[in-house]
């Protein structure tokens, strides 16, 4: 299964009517109980089986249960308490066992969290865990972990070596710095122990990240404690540009990408330096906010992008960098973003720094902000040529086509609700931070799967006939 591009790292309607439908619906609010409709459709939206890539897929909802769906919307296996975030393991990389995944088993108010004014997640965690199919821990970090806590946020991944590696916070005193202390990134790998066996900090390479000195000055004056605030964590994977002898795609290198200063950079497994960056500058950045569709062109500019990798070998654009560029505010100073402008999902060529294939709402028939999540999201290349794409915001996942055709679309039905602590109002979150496809071979044989079509009403015909 090793050889599975799938696993190994990881719309709208393809009719213009619906996507507008849905748009309208769901609003571009975070709470769906406040300014948005309050009425939408649920579960499976639209499904062609015979131009989609027909999986499973994992996601945690707003209820912190990691559930594994089909494509019809059917759940076939739930992992209850397993946080926000849920990430499947390789068998391959697991001694062969099927249906494992890592969860946040614990978490608790904790030092760090306060650094930060307006950060949503308000708890840290604790203890994470490898949990099987059962949804028993076999495996668990956090009780050796720096400070008895494991601190992990947004990523982690299982290596071949059978150890784990994860994306943590890490508070403390960084020297030139004006706050006292910083909510720092720091990568840790872990063995099956539980004990830590590498780390690599992020403020020790301030000066690899290509901060001018101006720039530089104003990360070290900030006064947002999270000042990179990393959100991706993977292994670059074998890959055409390493067999060709360029050593800064060596397998085992890191990509990883900082929301708050706009840059993805690869990390040497041996060294620790960055040994390749995309940003903070960007030679394409005049053409920015000119809806240029045209590629290959230089790229333009990212802006609190989420979840970069490397396409794995196997799969259609093998070896470009694919990237949910959320144009989300992000920047030392703020980029310029367009002000009707959505999100993108860019496919980039990592020698050549250029855009070699985009999505935006356009492509789906619509304006460019019909497709927009400025923050949290991700996007993976399927072993069709399909995109799949988590707006988490929104808490839309959906499957595109090259071309931009929408072949599968899921609206999350699992929502966060309670009450607003200041309003006291009822609250319904959607947001999905991420999604992730999953094929059918790494379940257990005999789970339950359908390839039913969906297709959606005429936008006309949907609605609530008028009372008298």
């Amino acid at each position: 299964m090793l050889g599975n591009p799938l696993i190994l790292y990881y719309l709208h309607p393809a009719k213009l009517y619906f996507k507008a439908f849905l748009i309208g619906l769901l609003g571009l609010g975070l709470s769906l109980a406040w300014a948005g409709p309050s009425v939408y459709p649920t579960g499976t939206t639209i499904y062609d089986p015979a131009r989609a890539y027909n999986s499973y897929v994992l996601f945690s909802g707003g209820d912190n249960v990691a559930r594994l769906i089909d494509l019809n919307g059917n759940v076939v296996n739930t992992w209850p308490d397993a946080g926000t975030h849920s990430t499947l393991i390789d068998p391959a990389l697991n001694a062969g066992r099927l249906g494992h995944v890592l969860v946040t088993e614990s978490s608790t108010e904790g030092r760090g969290t306060d650094l930060v004014p307006g950060l949503n997640r308000t708890r840290i965690s604790k203890v994470i865990a490898e949990l099987d199919w059962q949804g028993n821990p076999v495996w668990r970090f956090g009780e050796k972990a720096p400070g008895g806590l494991a601190q992990q946020h947004h990523d982690w991944a299982r290596l071949a070596n059978g150890n784990t590696l994860l994306l943590a916070n890490l508070v403390h005193k960084v020297p030139g710095f004006k706050l006292p202390q910083l909510l720092d990134d720091v990568i840790y790998e872990v063995n099956p122990a539980g004990e830590v066996v590498w780390k690599w900090v992020a403020s020790e390479h301030l000066q690899e990240f290509g901060f001018t000195p101006a720039e530089l000055e104003r990360v070290k004056n900030t006064a947002n404690a999270d000042y990179l605030h990393f959100n991706n964590l993977k292994v670059v994977g074998p890959n055409r540009w390493y067999k060709a002898g360029d050593q800064r795609f060596h397998p085992d290198n890191l990509v990883v990408d900082s929301r708050n200063a706009n840059f993805i950079a690869i990390i040497d497994r041996k060294s620790g330096k960055v040994v390749w960056l995309l940003g903070p500058h960007y030679a394409g950045s005049e053409s920015f906010g000119q809806k240029s569709r045209t590629v290959p062109r230089p790229v333009d500019q990212i802006s609190g992008q989420h979840d970069a990798y490397i396409i794995p070998e196997g799969l259609p654009g093998a070896g470009n960098l694919l990237v949910f560029d959320n144009q989300g505010e992000a920047g030392y100073p703020p980029a310029v973003l367009s002000t009707t402008g959505g999100s993108r999902i860019l496919e980039i060529d990592p020698i050549k720094k250029e855009i070699v294939w985009q999505y935006t709402g356009e492509n789906s028939g619509g304006y460019a902000g019909s497709f927009r999540s400025p923050y949290v999201s991700n996007a993976r290349r399927l072993p069709n040529g399909n995109t799949f794409i988590d707006e988490g915001e929104t808490g839309r996942l959906f499957q595109v086509t090259r071309e931009g055709d929408i072949v599968w679309e899921y609206i999350n039905p699992y929502p966060r609700a309670g009450k607003d602590a200041v309003t006291g109002k009822n609250i319904s979150n959607p947001l999905i931070y991420r999604g992730q496809p999953v094929p059918y071979d790494w379940v257990p044989a005999g789970t339950p799967r359908s390839e039913k079509a969906v297709n959606p009403p005429r936008q006309a015909d949907f609605h609530i006939p008028a009372q008298r």
